[in-house]
């Protein structure tokens, strides 16, 4: 099976867009501890039915969906406009209202349904707030000011507000210090949809050959908060929401890591690639990225001794 063709040009870093910086401070947003409230008390329905068990049902040919989705979005909508009535919400169950706004939430009550569904407690609810001040075209984003990622089964709270920083249950976190993929541990996901005409697996196989390992948990909501505090140092996936990203773009880049596309272009909210990196080996993923969207001939992969004198050179020895 061949590659599709892309036409990713230069691995470059492609500059922030002007109209990304113009209000890249936190935009007078203080409403994150009430939104951290707001993300336990739904988190805490979650856990509530994941201990009950849920009925699963199908959204699409493929796509699964249960009360817990449906209900936990019912209550954020409910909460976020009490707290906060002039904002605007844009949720993964329908939740559209009010797109017009200053503020915009994007929430994912449940990010990782499939493991929910099955009993594999790997799963989060998401919300992450857009900036859009008045004049601002619609294709352009706004700044993202505030993000909440809360995973109730380890009760672990990710938090981050733009120009102030990302903490995990209130302490600071920093993206990982690996300086090379070789010494690297990765994470992607795959569509629950049309996975057949998906190329993600051939990037699979390739970043599993030149990394640690490639980690497939099944949240991208939360893949984005493990690079964000070190625990993977890169992550990539395509076609994926704003509701799936938003909190966690904001998580990575307020950690010290970059996030873009896989040409190197900055992120978007409605971006059909995704690539979130510790910096210091984005350059190398969009190397690899490149080659392998052009069919050329990858670098080869580093022998034993080839790898064991490339730490010897940074003072790392076997242990």
């Amino acid at each position: 099976m061949s590659l599709p063709v892309n036409d990713l040009g230069t691995s470059t870093v492609v500059p922030v867009p002007a109209e990304n910086l113009a209000t890249a401070s936190p935009a007078g947003f203080s409403g994150i501890e009430k939104a951290v409230e707001i993300a336990r008390v739904a988190g805490g329905k979650l856990r509530e039915f994941f201990a009950q068990g849920v009925v699963t049902e199908y959204k699409g040919d493929v796509d699964l969906v249960t009360v817990a989705d449906r209900t936990v979005e019912a209550y954020l909508q409910e909460a976020l406009h009490t707290a906060f009535p002039s904002h605007g919400m844009y949720g993964e169950e329908g939740t559209r209202d009010r797109l017009d706004a200053e503020y915009r939430w994007y929430i994912d009550p449940l990010d990782g349904t499939t493991n929910f569904a099955h009993g594999f407690p790997q799963f989060c609810v998401s919300m992450g707030l857009e900036h859009r001040p008045k004049g601002l075209a619609e294709e352009n984003d706004g700044p993202i000011v505030a993000g909440v990622i809360y995973d109730p089964m380890r009760d672990e709270l990710f938090v981050a507000e733009r120009g102030k920083g990302a903490t995990l249950n209130g302490k600071p976190i920093h993206v990982s210090k690996v300086p090379y993929l070789s010494e690297a541990l990765l994470a992607t996901g795959f569509p629950s949809h049309k996975r057949h005409d998906n190329p993600n697996i051939h990037f699979y196989q390739e970043f599993t050959l030149r990394s640690h390992g490639v980690r497939r948990a099944g949240s991208a909501a939360l893949d984005l908060a493990y690079t964000a505090c070190g625990r993977l140092d890169a992550f990539w996936e395509f076609n994926l929401n704003p509701w799936d990203t938003a909190a966690g773009f904001l998580l990575v880049e307020e950690a010290g890591g970059m996030v873009t596309g896989f040409d190197g272009a900055y992120r978007r909210l409605d971006s059909r690639e995704v690539l979130a990196t510790n910096q210091l080996i984005h350059h190398e993923l969009l190397s690899v990225f490149a080659d392998l969207f052009a069919g050329r001939d990858l670098t080869p992969l580093k022998s034993p001794a080839e790898f064991a004198a490339q730490r010897a050179a940074r003072g790392l020895h076997k242990g």
